[in-house]
């Protein structure tokens, strides 16, 4: 690739050698150092490139050999400025053009942040626009250093910041701290109320283990919604057996139980059916910065249409991005065709639909045990019933309630109890 450049810059020849001895004219190439490239068979002779020095010196191995040396192309930047020499404003806008790319070089046009998931692009980029770090700023101005300290200063949660220029673009990366989030979770939980575990739905009891609380219930008991699962009230015990005072805990505990559910999803059996007609209108646009220049006009372009809209931003190398955009609108027109759907689709889509449904439940780790759901068709719709028969967790919070015990003061002056 740089060979081929500095060969444009210096420019070069094409040639055809024809005569009595074209081989020999190139052995003697070779053993003056001659550098051809291209070479190949044309007639009686042979075709190549050379550059412009070398093809100066060819005179006399031409006389030497008997051949004969016709120049049949010129290439290079030296010829191109040569043709187009009297065309001025062709290349004062190349100038200009080189001019433009250097000044804009100068510059930030993007933040571009990553490993951020608490704190969005939004919120970050807000905060370093209220210390001067903007997009359009001259990268000069730019403190990578100080843009670092900042943010590990406004954001206790970020543990680890990077900032770095790539081309136009200031790359802001952060670590955020995984803890926080749950040392805030641990602190709220510490201030709440005592909790008990009550059944959030009526079922079978199939296993239940407590980290926390007093189970109330066991494996095989039947619950009824609302009931109490695990206590978030313990008892305090003297030695005679006594409650003198109660602990309060927030109940804990993972409570699997069958349950029942009803299914049920119905459908139409007439729809409307989208049908393109091959229409089309398109509307070109230019975006710079903020202002859009668009040619023509798509509204309103049909009864039924849909607009299809694909932008692609300028980039001068991988990391070099210009403000500019191109982009082109499309709107597509359609109208509605009444169709029906066939037996096999009615049942293909309530199918679709149930499975969909099922896989919802298990990935939120509700078991199917056993369904009897079935598809049924009517006049002018379809419908899929039944029940599903599940294992699952049914323990939800609820708070528990406060009890406070009497105490009885001993009369010392009678030696009873009152």
């Amino acid at each position: 690739m740089i060979r081929t450049l500095i060969r444009y810059l210096r420019g070069y020849v094409m040639i055809r050698v024809e005569g009595y001895s074209p081989e020999r004219f190139l052995n003697l190439c070779s053993y003056h150092n001659f550098l051809i490239w291209g070479l190949t068979p044309s007639g009686n002779g042979y075709e190549m490139y050379m550059s412009i020095d070398d093809f100066r010196k060819l005179k006399p191995l031409a006389g030497k050999t008997h051949t004969k040396v016709r120049l049949i192309g010129r290439c290079g930047f030296p010829f191109f400025v040569q043709r187009y020499r009297h065309r001025k404003f062709f290349f004062a806008g190349v100038l200009l053009c080189f001019v433009l790319l250097k000044v804009y070089s100068l510059f930030i046009w993007d933040i571009h942040f990553e490993g951020n998931v608490r704190w969005t692009d939004e919120n970050l980029a807000k905060y370093l626009e209220s210390v001067d770090v903007t997009p359009f700023m001259l990268k000069s101005k730019v403190d990578c250093p100080g843009i670092v300290k900042n943010i590990r200063k406004a954001y206790n949660d970020i543990v680890w910041v990077s900032a770095s220029i790539d081309g136009s673009l200031l790359k802001i990366q952060v670590k955020e701290n995984d803890d926080t989030l749950q040392e805030e979770n641990t602190d709220v939980a510490e201030e709440r109320t005592p909790t008990d575990l009550v059944a959030e739905k009526s079922g079978v009891i199939t296993e239940i283990v407590t980290r926390a609380g007093v189970p109330q219930v066991h494996a095989g008991d039947t619950v009824e919604a609302g009931d109490v699962l695990v206590l978030g009230r313990v008892d305090v015990m003297n030695d005679a057996g006594e409650t003198t005072g109660y602990q309060y805990v927030n109940a804990d505990a993972d409570i699997l139980a069958d349950t029942q559910m009803e299914y049920e999803d119905s459908m139409s059996l007439v729809y409307q059916e989208k049908v393109y007609d091959g229409k089309e209108k398109f509307q070109p646009f230019l975006r710079v910065f903020d202002l859009c220049i668009s040619v023509g006009s798509i509204r309103n372009s049909y009864s039924n249409s849909e607009i299809f809209t694909s932008e692609t931003r300028l980039k001068a190398g991988e990391t070099f991005t210009l403000p500019v955009s191109l982009g082109m609108r499309t709107a597509c027109s359609y109208s509605f065709e009444q169709k029906e759907y066939t037996e096999a689709e009615v049942q293909e889509i309530l199918t679709k639909n149930f499975r969909r449904f099922c896989a919802d439940l298990e990935e939120k780790g509700i078991q199917i045990r056993e369904n009897n759901v079935k598809i049924q068709l009517y006049d002018n719709s379809a419908a899929a019933s039944g029940t599903l028969y599940l294992n699952e967790e049914i323990g939800e919070e609820a708070d528990t309630e406060i009890l406070t015990i009497e105490r009885k003061e001993t009369d010392e002056s009678v030696g009873t109890d009152n």
